[in-house]
């Protein structure tokens, strides 16, 4: 471990092999840190936190601090960051609550510098938040999406797989996989195809995506006509099935379409 004199390391706090912790930086007691990673000057590792191995935490930043939440009573929770994930400049993680007991950031995700992910949030892996976009308590993000920066994300609010949001954004309804989200107030602009290709997607699973969204949004039928057109009209496979699912599931609703396309 290269351990800085001038960093305040707690004895008892669990750190991994080839582990650089630079001057300043503060790690308490009940923290764990895997290997290989780099905690800058000034990065404050509170108690709750667990990091994984082959991260970096940047100058300012602050992991595991208490929930910005009345209901918390000091229950012991924590704040977790999985293998491989940028944590930059003066960007938040907050503990959970009893709620649901953890925060959770997942693998190899990029938090951009003055971001805020709040209480009881769980982001999945390949993820990234930009400049200080700020996420409320209890928000999902699923595999893949990219939140740009300056949005803000209201509490429970859910974001699903492969989707690109606008910079500026204010989100307050749940965002279905596959969309590329943007205008003010946030309207659905289209499929996230730029991102879809860049991750594999074939031609034939690209227009199937384009065609159940022009299903949902352009043929000027209800969320419930459409999902019944959609589960009517095209075979089971993952792509229509986490669609449904999502729809289906979500409980503040969906974004709404653009009205250009209405």
């Amino acid at each position: 471990m290269n351990h800085s004199p001038l960093a305040v390391v707690h004895e008892e706090a669990r750190i991994g092999l080839n582990v650089t912790i630079e001057p300043f930086a503060v790690i308490e007691k009940d923290v764990e840190i895997g290997d290989n990673c780099h905690i800058y000057p000034h990065a404050t590792i509170l108690n709750g936190a667990r990091i994984g191995h082959d991260c970096r935490i940047f100058p300012g930043a602050v992991i595991a601090g208490i929930p910005q939440d009345l209901k918390f009573a000091g229950e012991i929770t924590t704040a977790e960051i999985g293998n491989r994930t940028t944590i930059r400049e003066c960007a938040t993680v907050n503990r959970g609550t009893a709620s649901k007991e953890r925060t959770i950031v997942g693998n190899d995700c990029l938090i951009m510098a003055y971001s805020h992910i709040a209480h009881d949030c769980r982001l999945n892996d390949h993820i990234i938040i930009g400049n200080a976009t700020q996420l409320a308590g209890e928000v999902d993000i699923d595999d893949y999406a990219i939140v740009s920066g300056g949005s803000l994300v209201h509490q429970f609010t859910r974001i699903s797989k492969h989707v690109m949001i606008q910079g500026g954004s204010r989100i307050g309804k749940d965002i279905p996989p596959y969309t590329l989200i943007g205008r003010d107030p946030i309207v659905y602009c289209g499929i996230n195809i730029v991102g879809l290709r860049r991750r594999g997607f074939t031609n034939d699973q690209v227009f199937l995506i384009q065609d159940i969204y022009r299903t949902l949004y352009t043929r000027g039928l209800n969320n419930s006509d459409a999902l019944r057109a959609i589960e009517n009209e095209y075979e089971s496979g993952e792509e229509r099935d986490l669609i449904l699912d999502f729809i289906k599931t979500s409980k503040r609703g969906i974004v709404r379409g653009s009205i250009d396309e209405l």
